[in-house]
């Protein structure tokens, strides 16, 4: 594909300003990591929180003595990496006990992503993360993107990618956040319903019409 930023991609500011924190979420199957890495051709940085987070909870000990008070020492396995597994079923059905768990990851995550914004030189940096709206981390944001789908596509997406059942990818959009109160919230909406060229093209006028 011809490059789509050479008419639109403006001057950028200042590089010595502080660049803004664009929020970048999406629902399950709706693409937000295709679009994140998008972001990234089109040159600028993409904080992963949610991969960033994995890393964190075997890296930062402090974290893991907590997570194993709330949740047990089941938390991690023998080998002292975090047991996702055991951690998802013990927090799917319970909202309090996820609660708490974000409570102690999200503040570790926060620090770690203003250290690596310090380090950034791009006018704009984006913040990938699922939970954006939930955690109201778009009040900390200058801007915050959903990459949205219809619930069928999402469906069939995730279907195919972790050969999981209907019930089995409904039981996981339900506990998420409706799409129709993302996009009351969103600032930016990208919308993949179709194909890749025009999911590029979508996230190439978002990111470059952002003042």
């Amino acid at each position: 594909m011809e490059e789509l930023h050479s008419e639109t991609q403006k001057a950028e500011p200042d590089p010595l300003s502080a660049p803004k924190i664009i929020g970048l979420t999406g629902g399950i199957g709706s693409g937000k990591t295709t679009v994140a890495k998008f972001i990234e051709e089109f040159g600028f940085p993409v904080y992963y929180s949610d991969d960033r987070a994995k890393d964190i909870v075997n890296d930062n000990e402090d974290l893991k003595v907590k997570i194993k008070e709330l949740l047990g020492d089941e938390a991690y396995d023998k080998n002292g990496l975090y047991n996702r597994k055991f951690v998802a079923e013990k927090v799917f059905n319970d909202k309090d006990l996820l609660h708490q768990l974000n409570e102690i990851i999200h503040p570790a995550v926060r620090i770690d992503f203003e250290n690596w914004v310090k380090k950034q030189t791009k006018y704009l940096v984006f913040k990938e993360t699922a939970l954006l709206f939930e955690l109201k981390l778009n009040k900390e944001c200058y801007k915050s993107v959903l990459v949205t789908a219809e619930d069928n596509i999402r469906t069939k997406r995730v279907m195919d990618r972790d050969n999981k059942t209907y019930r089995e990818v409904e039981a996981v959009m339900e506990k998420q956040m409706p799409e129709k109160d993302k996009i009351k919230l969103a600032d930016c909406i990208i919308y993949n319903n179709t194909i890749l060229e025009d999911l590029k093209e979508q996230t190439e006028k978002v990111i470059f019409d952002i003042e």
